[in-house]
């Protein structure tokens, strides 16, 4: 059993992300790019691919709810890494140190399996994870308690040295409820000096 590790969120912790990222590219009206991502690609919906549904069901779906929209809906489907448009300042340094101290690394992810597919391989940072659970393939999603019961099977961890960092609340809450500690993600700056007060960074 691992003792002591660290289980990172990906989206808006390591990476930033936003449907807007690509839309934006897409649409040039202001308003009516609030208007979509409000009412056709929203993030509700896009939540749903997180949940299990496969991609291109709900592509098509939608589609046929908005027919007018179907090129960008097919961006959707098809240029999905453009709404990821680089790492959180910071947050990749966070990892290579805490790998360079010997730190085992995981993470809990809600996010598509179609798109994790086509997204994971383009960062080499995940090679320093050495498990990586994500919803849309378990068909689990973060804040269900169950989660991050299979992370603590799966990864082989005590929960009770293991520390869960997410920018969402109530995902924190989640992992606190099965006895993982939790950190609410803010910045970097903020992170480093809780992993440093916590012990698993060198100060």
């Amino acid at each position: 059993m691992i003792d002591r590790c660290v289980i990172f969120d990906v989206g808006k912790v390591l990476f930033d992300w936003d449907l807007r990222h690509l839309f934006g590219k897409l649409i040039a009206d202001p308003g009516e790019l609030e208007w979509f991502v409000a009412n056709v690609i929203t993030p509700q919906w896009h939540f749903q691919h997180d949940a299990g549904r496969p991609a291109a069901e709900m592509v098509a779906e939608r589609k046929a709810e908005f027919p007018e929209h179907a090129a960008l809906i097919d961006a959707y489907g098809t240029r999905f890494n453009e709404t990821i448009p680089g790492p959180v300042p910071g947050s990749l340094e966070l990892v290579a140190r805490l790998d360079a101290a010997g730190v085992p690394l995981f993470a809990i992810t809600n996010f598509g399996h179609d798109f994790w597919e086509g997204f994971r391989p383009t960062q080499p940072v995940f090679e320093r994870f050495r498990d990586i659970i994500v919803s849309g393939t378990e068909k689990l999603m973060k804040p269900d308690p169950a989660i991050y019961r299979l992370a603590i099977e799966r990864f082989g961890i005590d929960p009770a040295g293991a520390l869960f960092i997410d920018d969402v609340a109530e995902n924190v809450a989640g992992a606190e409820s099965v006895g993982i500690a939790g950190h609410q993600f803010v910045d970097a700056a903020t992170l480093e000096r809780d992993l440093v007060a916590r012990g698993y960074l060198a100060g």
